[in-house]
């Protein structure tokens, strides 16, 4: 078979090598692909977001199935348009893909079917929000509508906060047309949880759970990004919370989009809090999390090939899906300076004993070697029979990785292993 993957980070990076163990697969192509992908897959030139190029190539290449990974291609029609072409995907067409395109329309999803998540209001009128804002309770959650690179979501403490997310949001128009609208909903409090499912559109099959680390620094502090690091399981998602979850949310929200005619094919990601009042929804998105992907596929011990074309086919009930009973921890190496202004074209040096446990996310090939292109460089996954030991094992590797202005957290796990022995 021939494989693409659309899509150029480290998520893309954790499926290929996935994929690369099913023995039918003869060829995988990633558009565009990375320098480190470039060591299991054929790069093409062809942004994830052209879609009538990935059309294109795909007709030419005669790929026999393929794979969107990124949120932006989805909510564009990626899937519609492969699969109007004749090529079979994973992923969800634009109108599922919505469910993460539109905070405005997962939110009224959530509410109209009953599906546990936090007050919230929505505004198109920027004088209308601000005005909400300078007399809500606080803190208070600003969203925008659209998608924002992960970005646009906003935590604000005080008025001076929720003001200037909304300015910046729907007047000065920071993430463009995603602000054309907003949400406004009231602030949760709880441990976060990460649980990627499987979904055919009449069952769905939870994966491993996982814990992300989005703030810069150590101690959670500093900027958001787009992720330093995640461990799995999450200690906080027992068995009790993840029977409550199936039964208030994951089929509901399953149930939720074939009623209103958007049947959902793929990887639906639920973004958790466990409150005292039990677990909310935060956000839906509607592929494979980054870098929570980089932690579960590893613990994955059935073929993702042939559970996506199961998903793809409607025979989910049928796959075979199974996952470790280990741990696993992914530590992001990224460029100092992230998620602001770095430097890049720094040479990496990745030592051939730990390739196998480095997934590259921005990395590119210049004079034949590997040099930084990006905020998050690579992720450094182990996994072991306890948490503890996933997290010193992954630590050891990275320090053998080596490039300029080389930055990451020195507390991935933390909050879980302290989970784990109070």
């Amino acid at each position: 078979m021939k494989i693409l993957v659309v899509g150029g980070g480290g998520r893309e990076h954790a499926i290929i090598k996935s994929i690369r163990k099913n023995p039918n697969v003869e060829k995988i192509y990633a558009c565009p692909g990375n320098g480190g992908i470039a060591k299991d897959a054929v790069c093409v030139d062809i942004g994830a977001k052209d879609i009538e190029g990935i059309v294109r190539f795909a007709k030419s290449e005669g790929i026999d199935y393929a794979v969107v990974a990124p949120d932006d291609p989805l909510v564009l029609g990626c899937v519609d348009e492969l699969e109007k072409a004749g090529i079979p995907c994973f992923g969800p067409k634009a109108n599922a893909a919505i469910i993460e395109g539109s905070k405005v329309f997962s939110k009224n999803l959530m509410k109209k079917y009953g599906i546990p998540t936090a007050s919230y209001e929505v505004f198109s009128d920027a004088e209308k929000a601000l005005e909400y804002v300078r007399d809500c309770p606080l803190p208070t959650v600003v969203k925008a509508d659209g998608l924002a690179l992960g970005k646009g979501v906003i935590i604000a403490f005080t008025r001076e906060e929720a003001e200037k997310a909304v300015r910046e949001i729907m007047k000065d128009r920071k993430f463009g047309k995603s602000g054309d609208s907003i949400v406004v909903e009231e602030f949760l409090e709880g441990p976060e949880v990460s649980v990627l499912a499987f979904t055919d559109g009449k069952s769905i099959r939870p994966m491993v759970s996982s814990m992300d680390h989005k703030r810069a620094c150590d101690g959670d502090t500093g900027l958001n990004t787009g992720g330093m690091g995640t461990v799995a399981p999450n200690p906080f998602y027992t068995e009790e919370v993840a029977e409550e979850c199936m039964r208030k949310i994951f089929i509901p929200t399953v149930n939720a989009m074939n009623s209103e005619g958007r049947e959902f094919r793929g990887c639906l990601y639920f973004g958790l809090m466990i409150t005292k009042n039990g677990p909310y929804v935060i956000e839906y998105n509607c592929r494979f999390g980054d870098p929570e992907t980089q932690v579960v596929l590893p613990l994955l011990e059935s073929d993702l090939l042939d559970i996506m074309i199961a998903t793809t086919e409607q025979k989910l009930d049928e796959a075979d899906v199974r996952f470790s009973s280990k741990k696993a921890c992914c530590l992001i190496m990224a460029s100092r300076g992230y998620p602001l202004s770095y430097e890049k074209g720094f040479e990496i040096s990745i030592p051939e004993c730990v390739e196998d446990n480095v997934y590259v996310a921005g990395a590119s090939v210049r004079d034949g070697k590997l040099v930084t292109s990006g905020g998050r460089v690579l992720g450094v996954v182990a996994t072991a029979d306890t948490l503890k030991e996933a997290v010193k094992e992954s630590y050891r590797m990275a320090a053998l990785i080596d490039f300029e202005n080389a930055y990451y957290r020195h507390d991935i796990g933390k909050r879980a292993l302290d989970a784990l022995e109070g």
